[in-house]
């Protein structure tokens, strides 16, 4: 299954076909996908207080944000607006409701529920918390952030999203593309096929960052349009977490 594959719940329009809106997927999670030992950290541990050689100084300097103990907290990381300025929808308007995520809820979205609870285990995951912006299945916003115990876990969670929705989509996943942070992997479909579940072209972003994976999709008029919100809304994402 993938992520995010879910039904618009509104009483004021009437209920949507088996259009689903689309997010970074989930696909089930396999044992070879997890990081090992040996795999070296994806950047250095978040949380560690910058060093006075690379603080910024004087009154405009700005202190990095905490690393979140709680879902609670991450939601306070969580970009609140989208550049397109497409209205925040409700979290309780998507089936299954938005908003924080346990490694159950996670986990609820594989067909393999049981292996899928003992990889992110594997991978450290902490909490998430997702949050959409549309009005209906198109145009369509949406932020997934998930924190781990380490990097690695991020990174290697990160990396297996990407490559579930390549696969899925069909489509040729891009490493470092250019106008993104490092560390972000970019998939663009401009003509969606009729049985991967995408309403119209759709660009979608995956970056680890620290003890964080980002997640960002958008669904719009055209896949530059949808790249273009990405990329600013992954800029706006990432600035706001440490690490």
């Amino acid at each position: 299954m993938s992520r995010g594959r879910r039904t618009v719940r509104t009483a004021a329009r009437p209920p949507l076909p088996a259009v689903l809106l689309v997010v970074g997927g989930l696909l089930a999670l396999t044992a070879g996908c997890r990081p090992q030992p040996s795999e070296p950290a994806a950047s250095p541990a978040s949380g560690t207080a910058p060093s006075s050689a690379s603080a910024p100084a004087g009154p405009m300097a700005r202190s990095a944000p905490a690393t979140p103990t709680s879902a609670a907290a991450l939601e306070a990381l969580v970009v609140t607006g989208v550049p397109s300025g497409l209205p925040r929808m409700p979290d309780t308007a998507l089936s299954p409701p938005a908003g924080e995520k346990s490694l159950d809820d996670v986990a609820a979205y594989a067909s393999d529920q049981a292996e899928e609870r003992r990889v992110l285990r594997d991978y450290g995951f902490r909490y998430g918390w997702e949050r959409f912006w549309g009005t209906g299945t198109m145009p369509v916003t949406s932020v997934f952030v998930e924190q781990f115990s380490a990097p690695a876990g991020a990174a290697a969670f990160s990396a297996d999203l990407a490559g579930n929705d390549a696969a899925h989509y069909r489509a040729v996943l891009h490493e470092d593309p250019a106008g993104f942070p490092g560390g972000c992997r970019l998939l663009t479909v401009a003509r969606p096929q009729p049985d991967v579940g995408l309403p119209g072209p759709a660009a979608f972003a995956w970056c680890a960052h620290g003890d964080f994976s980002v997640a960002v999709t958008s669904v719009a008029g055209s896949a530059d349009a949808a790249r273009a919100e990405v990329a600013a809304l992954v800029e706006e994402q990432l600035a706001r977490l440490p690490g």
